[in-house]
C-alpha cells in the first residue's frame, strides 16, 4: 500500500488518481479529506504531519510514503518524528516533495536531511516554480482580465503538478530510484508576462500583465508566506542562478515523455480564469 500526504493538493490529489488507475492500493492522507476528495475505492484518512502519531492509523500496512508538507510545517513540525512512526510502521521506502531551491541553497535541507537520517528507503523530488502558482492570478483575471507579478520578463522553467505527480508515482511504484534527488522543471523558460499572455490564449481574450515592483510583491506574499520563504522566493524569481533557469532532463527521463507546457496547464485550467 502506498500512502500519500497532502493529498487534497494540486500534486497530491493528481497522485493519488494516478496510483489508483494503476492498480494500487493507495491511503489519502490530508488535515481536512472527506469521500469526495478521492476516487472510489482509495482510502482516506485524516492526519496532520506536525501530530506525528495522528499518521499511525493511515501507516498500517504501507509499503511506500510521499511526504508533501505544508508551508507551515517547518515553523509547527518536526520530520524526525514523522520519520520515526514511519519507521516503526513498518514503511520501507519514502519520497519527499522537497524544493529546487535545496539544491541551489535558497530554502535549508532540513526535511531532506530527516529523511535521509532515518534509515528508509528514500528518494527526494526538487520541483522548482509550480504551473499552478497562477491560480494567485485568478481574481484579477476573472474581474480584470490582468495579471500582476514581479520580474515580468524574468523566465524560469515552471513545471506543471500533473508531471510532479506522474514522476512521484513512478518513483514510488518502480525500484532504481533509492538515494537518487531529481530535479522537475518544465520543458522551456517561461516569464510572468509570457504566462499571461498564454492564460489569455487558452481564454480567447487579451490579460494585460502588471509589473509589481520588489516592495509590492513581497507585502502580498507576507499574507501567505513565512518571511523566510518569501525572500528565498523574491530571490529565485528576480535574480535566478543559471542553475534555476536550467531545464532538467528528469522528467522526461522518467516519464518518457517531453514536460507539459504552460499553455498546456492553463487550458486545462480555464475555468479558474474565466
Amino acid at each position: 500500500m502506498i500512502v500519500v500526504t497532502g493529498a487534497t493538493g494540486n500534486v497530491g490529489r493528481p497522485l493519488v488518481q494516478t496510483l489508483m488507475a494503476a492498480g494500487e492500493q493507495v491511503t489519502a492522507v490530508s488535515r481536512r479529506i472527506s469521500a469526495q476528495d478521492v476516487p472510489s475505492g482509495a482510502r482516506y484518512r485524516q492526519a496532520d504531519l506536525a501530530k506525528p502519531d495522528s499518521l499511525r492509523p493511515a501507516l498500517h500496512g504501507a509499503e511506500a510514503l510521499l511526504l508533501l508538507t505544508s508551508p507551515d510545517f517547518m515553523a509547527n513540525g518536526d520530520l524526525s518524528d514523522v520519520m520515526n512512526v514511519a519507521r516503526e510502521a513498518g514503511v520501507r521506502r519514502v519520497v519527499l516533495l522537497s524544493s529546487q531551491g535545496v539544491g541551489t541553497q535558497r530554502h535549508p535541507s532540513d526535511l531532506e536531511d530527516a529523511v535521509r537520517r532515518s534509515g528508509l528507503e528514500w528518494t527526494m523530488l526538487r520541483p522548482g516554480n509550480f504551473d499552478s502558482n497562477a491560480l494567485q492570478w485568478a481574481g484579477s483575471v476573472r474581474t480584470q482580465r490582468a495579471v500582476a507579478a514581479p520580474f515580468g520578463d524574468v523566465a524560469l522553467p515552471a513545471i506543471d503538478p500533473a508531471d510532479i505527480a506522474e514522476v512521484a508515482a513512478v518513483t514510488l511504484r518502480g525500484p532504481g530510484h533509492e538515494g537518487n534527488v531529481y530535479t522537475l522543471t518544465g520543458p522551456t523558460p517561461i516569464s510572468p508576462r509570457q504566462q499571461a499572455a498564454a492564460i489569455g490564449d487558452a481564454l480567447g481574450e487579451s490579460v494585460r500583465f502588471i509589473e509589481l515592483s520588489h516592495a509590492e510583491a513581497r507585502e502580498q506574499m507576507l499574507g501567505y508566506m513565512p518571511e523566510p520563504v518569501v525572500e528565498a522566493t523574491l530571490g529565485a524569481l528576480g535574480a535566478p542562478s543559471a542553475a534555476e533557469q536550467r531545464v532538467s532532463p528528469d522528467v522526461e527521463r522518467l516519464l518518457r515523455r517531453p514536460p507539459r507546457t504552460f499553455a498546456e496547464w492553463a487550458t486545462r485550467n480555464t475555468a479558474a480564469f474565466k
